[in-house]
């Protein structure tokens, strides 16, 4: 097990207390040794076998030696003993965004409600209404969040997605069988989210390779096991589907597995104009095939330019490439800065000399930090004092450190009425601000654009942070105006976050897209809360080159001093 799996059965073990009603400390404790184990450096299995669990900060002896249980057996016992206290339909009712296991319990002692549909109809009833500390409103938002559970029910964040695929990519093609392999559908396009895994191989020898991927251990079940196709559900859950082709056929069936249904519609019907057909299994010109090595050669059959696959989308990914005028999307290699990361001095897991080593050995040239400002309690924010003690503690990493500048930045936080909880004046001290909001997401689109707008119009304001404030698969955003606010952006001189922590990715790529057009700077930020955190920038540029981001779009390609002129411009 990696420290995501145990992080996750901690989490689950946090919630399940929560719906048991027991003690509200208990659980917090179990959720906060959650985010320590999500945000660790070291394999949590190291710090096992060294006995070092409980030396980590959020992690108590008690849930340490449950940890080494969990690590030991593939379970703990404490966790199913809490599962089997738990009425059934409970647990899948976890799922609805913005109900938690307080309210839950609530309706369970209640109204006797243990199952979605069951709820649904309670709301719409009247009956959760009418329950102490809820009302029309609270019953019209679980109804909305049921809807949401629904729709995303069997979804997967590209980052759990990625690590299961690149378990059986390794495996895949350190196998004899294969020519070629390539990961397809909506993970090659770099999509948020995905409900499966797609893989083509090219082989002479299909049987072999498919009983080889059955035997994988991280394959739950077999779904389906023919020549030329083999799909596994695997221990997570998700499905898996293996593509077998000869290497003849490749270059098409990854093109066309990798989709989207839009785009291949778009394809095929572009052929059929041309007098040609096409699908997986070729590009034909009557009956002959039209012999394309690669993928690029199916796009110069067509008389295309290649189009990199995040951007097949059904779009105008087709007249661009006809005409020309395809962006030369950003690259991680572009990226010479990483910016709205955070420290120990607010709710990170490392100090700032720390974060600073790993961004230089990541490639990058500067730094910059941002931790939270003080009305983010909760994330033991800065105050005015602590800030200008942070300021210190960077000068002498500055001294100390070669190759990487860090900067001294700010994530402040935009009040209710659109203000700061820090003076203007106090801002136009710091290096770079990003500002966010962390509070009252139930707003209406009208006072959420206008919150936002009014922040982004700040002369101090460098960068909007996370700017819906959505979690992927847990919640949608405010609901905000998007162009609205990328228009107020561009009149004010203020970058837009592309949040790359892969439950953000927010802004979302579409509305990036209009971003572009009025050209407004994009910040790809991982904001990192350890080391580990700054590995998802690649998560972030995957989005930047949906919305069609080339290098010159986005704020921190830009050399250190470019950047620092900029953002005191």
């Amino acid at each position: 097990m990696d420290n995501q799996d145990v992080a996750a059965v901690l989490d689950d073990m946090a919630n399940l207390m929560e719906l048991n009603g027991e003690n509200p400390f208990r659980s917090r404790a179990y959720a906060s040794a959650a985010r320590a184990i999500e945000t660790l450096e070291e394999d949590v299995s190291d710090l096992s076998e060294q006995s070092a669990l409980d030396q980590v900060r959020g992690i108590g002896k008690k849930i340490a030696v449950e940890i080494d249980e969990l690590l030991s057996s593939g379970h703990i016992q404490r966790h199913q003993d809490l599962v089997d206290q738990v009425p059934e339909g409970l647990i899948e009712m976890q799922g609805i965004p913005g109900l938690g296991g307080k309210r839950l319990r609530q309706i369970y002692e209640e109204l006797g409600i243990a199952d979605i549909d069951a709820l649904a109809k309670a709301c719409e009833s009247g009956e959760v209404a009418d329950l102490k500390g809820f009302g029309a409103k609270s019953a019209q938002n679980i109804v909305s969040g049921i809807a949401y559970l629904q729709e995303h029910q069997g979804r997967y964040l590209a980052n759990v997605a990625r690590r299961e695929v690149d378990a059986l990519e390794t495996f895949l093609c350190d196998r004899p069988e294969v020519i070629r392999l390539e990961v397809a559908g909506s993970l090659r396009r770099r999509r948020e989210t995905t409900k499966d895994v797609d893989i083509v191989a090219s082989s002479e020898d299909p049987t072999s390779l498919g009983n080889a991927l059955v035997e994988h251990p991280n394959v739950k079940s077999v779904t389906g096991h023919g020549e030329t196709k083999v799909s596994v559900i695997l221990k997570s859950g998700m499905a898996a589907d293996l593509r077998i082709v000869s290497d003849e056929q490749f270059p098409y069936a990854v093109h066309h597995f990798t989709g989207s249904k839009e785009h291949n519609t778009l394809m095929r019907g572009r052929a059929k104009a041309r007098g040609m057909k096409m699908n997986e299994y070729g590009l034909f010109d009557g009956e002959d095939l039209v012999p394309c090595s690669s993928e690029a050669e199916i796009f110069e059959a067509m008389g295309l330019e290649y189009i990199d696959p995040e951007l097949r989308e059904g779009l105008d990914e087709i007249e661009r490439a006809e005409s020309g005028t395809l962006p030369n999307l950003v690259t991680l290699e572009d990226l010479q800065g990483t910016v709205h990361v955070h420290s120990t001095h607010s709710d990170g897991r490392a100090s700032i000399g720390a974060m600073a080593i790993a961004a230089r050995d990541a490639g990058h040239t500067y730094i910059g930090i941002c931790d939270h400002s003080k009305a983010v309690v909760y994330a033991n924010g800065l105050d005015e004092d602590r800030c200008r003690a942070q300021w210190e503690e960077i000068d002498a990493v500055n001294d100390q450190l070669d190759g990487i500048r860090v900067l001294k930045g700010i994530e402040v936080d935009i009040m209710p009425e659109g203000d700061y909880d820090f003076e203007e004046d106090f801002l136009a001290e710091f290096e770079l601000v990003v500002a966010s909001i962390h509070s009252v997401f139930s707003m209406t689109r009208e006072v959420a654009t206008e919150r936002v707008i009014r922040a982004v119009q700040s002369p101090h304001v460098d960068i909007l942070g996370h700017p819906t404030g959505r979690l992927l698969l847990s919640r949608d955003g405010y609901p905000l105006d998007a162009k609205a606010v990328c228009e107020a952006a561009a009149e004010a001189g203020t970058a837009i976050e592309l949040n790359a922590h892969p439950r953000r990715l927010d802004l979302d790529w579409r509305e990036l897209r209009y971003a572009r057009e009025c050209r407004v700077k994009v910040s790809v930020n991982t904001d990192a809360h350890g080391i580990g955190g700054l590995a998802d920038m690649t998560y972030g540029v995957g989005i930047a080159r949906k919305a069609g981001l080339e290098a010159s779009d986005v704020l921190n390609a830009l050399s250190v001093d470019d950047f620092l002129a900029w953002t005191q411009s």
